[in-house]
């Protein structure tokens, strides 16, 4: 004799089976899309360890990232041409109403050339000699050579921190010479044995060295306990509430493997 199902047994079964079809999908969740960011050079290399991570897992996702400084990514976030902007300051109130995500932190650090002899600076040096009150080496144990100092673009998100970090209200001097990105002020200290510049710590390698500030080495360890004294937020940026692929993208980004990715790329990570 056989035994039939009773209709209500039936239904519970594929409820069931349903809900499980939806689970099992949203684990292994297909996405699909491109996502655009752009601006910050402090963030691009960061941004894109995150993009090439986020697309492994992700292959039909493609996620460009471009560099520009931080007005161009506030500005292209604003209008639209890049769904993602990157700042590598805090946003004022003379910026535009965007959405901020806060992605990790960074240590700014000044820099020479490794064969300069001196190997730290209080935060006064530091700044009389940017400020241009302090001209040669020799006035801070150096060398009887002319100070050479480079320093980044008007809107460049390290210069308007490390300007707000350091300068407070003195100016940089009119003397000071400008690079456009993050890579061209390495470039310019590191060819230079007379130079000195200001650089994110993630961007530090052996063709330049970061000088002490008031005793305090220029690490990522030191800048993360809060002992090294130039420290500053790094951001996404949104015109509004992300949705779809974009918050899916930051999401991972601000997730404990994005962090672990902050981590291994020489930033500080926020979660």
């Amino acid at each position: 004799m056989s035994i039939r199902p009773s209709r209500s047994w039936i239904i519970l079964v594929l409820a069931g089976v349903l809900a499980l079809s939806l689970v099992l999908v949203g684990c292994g969740k297909q996405l699909s899309g491109s996502v655009s960011v752009g601006g910050s050079t402090t963030v691009q290399p960061l941004a894109q360890a995150l993009a090439d991570a986020f697309q492994q897992k992700h292959t039909d996702v493609g996620i460009t990232v471009a560099g520009g400084g931080t007005a161009a990514g506030i500005k292209g976030a604003n209008e639209g041409t890049f769904d993602i902007g990157a700042a590598s300051r805090d946003l004022t109130t003379g910026d535009p109403a965007l959405v901020t995500h806060l992605l990790a932190k960074d240590g700014i650090g000044i820099i020479t050339s490794p064969g300069n002899p001196v190997t730290g600076l209080t935060k006064a040096q530091v700044v009389s000699i940017f400020s241009g009150a302090i001209t040669n080496w020799r006035d801070v144990g150096g060398p009887n050579h002319a100070i050479d100092v480079f320093v980044r673009e008007s809107g460049s998100g390290t210069r308007t921190a490390f300007q707000e970090l350091v300068m407070g209200s003195e100016n940089i001097t009119s003397s000071a010479l400008q690079q456009t990105s993050s890579g061209g002020i390495r470039q310019a200290v590191a060819g230079d044995p007379n130079a000195i510049g200001f650089e994110s710590l993630a961007y530090l390698d052996s063709s330049i060295k970061a000088l002490d500030i008031d005793g305090v080495p220029a690490t990522q360890e030191t800048a993360k306990d809060g002992t090294y004294p130039i420290v500053r937020p790094l951001y996404f940026l949104t015109k509004e509430q992300p949705t779809g692929l974009v918050k899916d993208f930051i999401d991972f980004c601000q997730s404990v493997e994005g962090q672990q990715i902050v981590e291994d790329n020489g930033y500080i990570a926020v979660k």
